[in-house]
């Protein structure tokens, strides 16, 4: 159930029957007449074959806003063609068995289109882990959460497989439950002092076998060390996004103040925390492009604010108030923390 899933969300959308006249300085210099989509492949990727800005793939196809957060899906085996007259420059979806055939493709079973082999939108392996996990909570948001009292051998650490004893765990929240620890406060770096939130640290998964005073679990998954007092939360479903990557249609001046694993520099598919959410009009789905924050010391020994210098893209793909998560599909240089992140 869950690698269908994961094979659905993000589906970025494309129509068979109506797509939209386009300016012919979208597409790419190098761009194919055609392309045969395989098992593999994203939708980001594919339209970084045809177009300048892969982000404008909805604009290009003539969704609208509503279609945009519902799109249609695109699967192995269909064929996407670029058509090119005096009227202008289009793309679409092979329609008949006369186009299909002008491919020359080696004899084969063509690839049967179900819901499971839907072509995700970017790579879906990549954020799996984030799309379930809290991630962001309030001050204390996990004080009155169940929480690990030990095991009976009293080992110290536990990992997979062993047997806890959790204090607190309600008959009612189901049997399936994700073990956390309170993190670092994300702090604005525009405002001083104003904490937008307190990430969680995901440890691993827990499946009760027992409830009562003391209730009995078993660790199925640790991705860390998992210790005395460490909290537990219900497992969430696992969220649903379908939008198709788009550029927000208002101003966002926003920045990176965290990456995931600590590392200093980020390149193509790090996991980036930006400081803007939902109260910002950030939805998942939307494109930002990041940009190098610089400075240099002038001859009268001042620190100068250089132009801001584009890196990379961004695509958001989990949404709360203050906080937003972002992966990295794009980058031209080197990116750190307190970059920008803006409307492309």
């Amino acid at each position: 159930m869950q690698k269908f899933i994961i094979a659905v969300i993000l589906v970025f959308g494309l129509l068979s029957t109506t797509s939209a006249r386009t300016d012919s300085t979208l597409l790419r210099s190098n761009s194919p007449d055609r392309h045969v989509v395989v098992p593999g492949d994203t939708l980001w990727g594919i339209a970084s074959k045809f177009l300048n800005d892969p982000w404008r793939w909805p604009e290009v196809w003539g969704l609208n806003r509503e279609q945009v957060k519902n799109p249609h899906k695109i699967y192995p085996g269909d064929i996407v063609i670029v058509e090119r007259s005096l009227q202008g420059v289009r793309l679409r979806l092979a329609e008949d068995s006369n186009e299909i055939r002008t491919i020359k493709l080696s004899p084969k079973i063509r690839i049967e289109q179900t819901a499971t082999a839907a072509i995700p939108s970017i790579p879906a392996a990549t954020i799996e882990p984030f799309l379930s996990q809290p991630l962001v909570i309030e001050k204390d948001g996990l004080t009155n959460a169940p929480y690990i009292l030990g095991s009976g051998d009293n080992r110290v650490v536990l990992s997979t497989g062993n047997t806890a004893y959790v204090s607190g765990l309600p008959k009612d929240k189901g049997n399936a439950w994700q073990l956390f620890r309170s993190g670092k406060a994300f702090k604005d770096p525009d405002q001083k002092g104003l904490i937008l939130g307190y990430e969680a640290i995901y440890l691993g998964n827990a499946r009760a076998e027992a409830f009562a005073d003391v209730s009995t679990v078993t660790i199925t998954l640790a991705k860390e060390e998992i210790l005395k007092g460490d909290r537990l939360v219900p497992a969430p479903d696992i969220i649903f996004n379908n939008y198709a990557p788009h550029a927000p249609d208002f101003s966002i001046n926003g920045r990176i103040i965290s990456v995931y694993g600590g590392v200093t520099e980020i390149g193509r598919n790090a996991i980036v925390t930006l400081n803007k959410g939902k109260l910002d009009g950030l939805e998942m789905g939307h494109v930002l492009a990041i940009y190098r924050r610089s400075q240099a010391k002038s001859l009268q020994g001042e620190m100068v604010q250089l132009p801001d210098e584009r890196t990379g893209l961004a695509f958001v793909f989990r949404v709360f108030d203050k906080l937003s998560y972002a992966l990295v599909v794009q980058s031209t240089h080197s990116i750190r923390i307190l970059d920008a992140v803006k409307t492309p």
